[in-house]
């Protein structure tokens, strides 16, 4: 069954910040756009006993890599569809930590072409010894088994192995935003969210 078009933008970066997720939480309450973050909807769906993928899920994160492509995609159609059955004018998303890999765009095109326009990229740009600390001070409290260096560092790589090659071919395209992400919450929160000719 089609839907309306679903409008919706990629927010991207080399690991979780504190500043992209304040980020993403302003912008879909300022301009109306719901927010979904990959990474959230795996881990949830990791925790879920009656999931067949728990396990699968749990072995990928752990060791830095990218999930399936199948299984990120189903989540995150899954919730648009679910959020758009509520309220069909919430048709508007922002799609946090995706797409990671050229599987993960090649699926996005297959499933969501002629479903959804995709208006631009938000890539939140750190370097890594600032984005690897971050994380590891998360980890204090998270209790999420990535934030340890280990796996941060493979995720680095990982990173630079199929991440960036996305970003770049969408800033040929003209559709990147980039973000400074290595001044405090604060300090890019503020002028990352002056994107209102962009956002709505």
């Amino acid at each position: 069954q089609l839907s309306p078009t679903r409008h919706n933008f990629f927010l991207n970066d080399k690991l979780p910040l504190n500043s992209k997720k304040l980020a993403s939480k302003y912008l879909g309450s300022k301009y109306g756009y719901t927010h979904l973050s990959a990474g959230e909807l795996l881990r949830d769906e990791r925790k879920n006993p009656d999931s067949q993928y728990g396990e699968l899920i749990e072995k990928y994160i752990k060791e830095g890599k990218i999930v399936p492509v199948e299984i990120t995609i189903s989540l995150l159609k899954r919730e648009m569809d679910q959020t758009m059955a509520a309220s069909a004018q919430k048709n508007k998303f922002l799609i946090d930590g995706f797409p990671r890999n050229q599987d993960n765009l090649q699926g996005w095109n297959k499933t969501m072409d002629g479903k959804a326009d995709v208006s631009f990229v938000l890539f939140f740009d750190c370097n890594n010894e600032i984005c690897i600390e971050r994380c590891l001070e998360r980890g204090k409290s998270s209790g999420r088994s990535d934030d340890n260096r280990e796996s941060l560092e493979k995720r680095i790589q990982t990173y630079l192995q199929s991440t960036k090659p996305i970003i770049d071919l969408y800033e040929e395209m003209g559709k990147v935003k980039k973000i400074d992400a290595s001044k405090s919450v604060d300090e890019v929160s503020v002028p990352s969210l002056s994107l209102k000719k962009n956002v709505k």
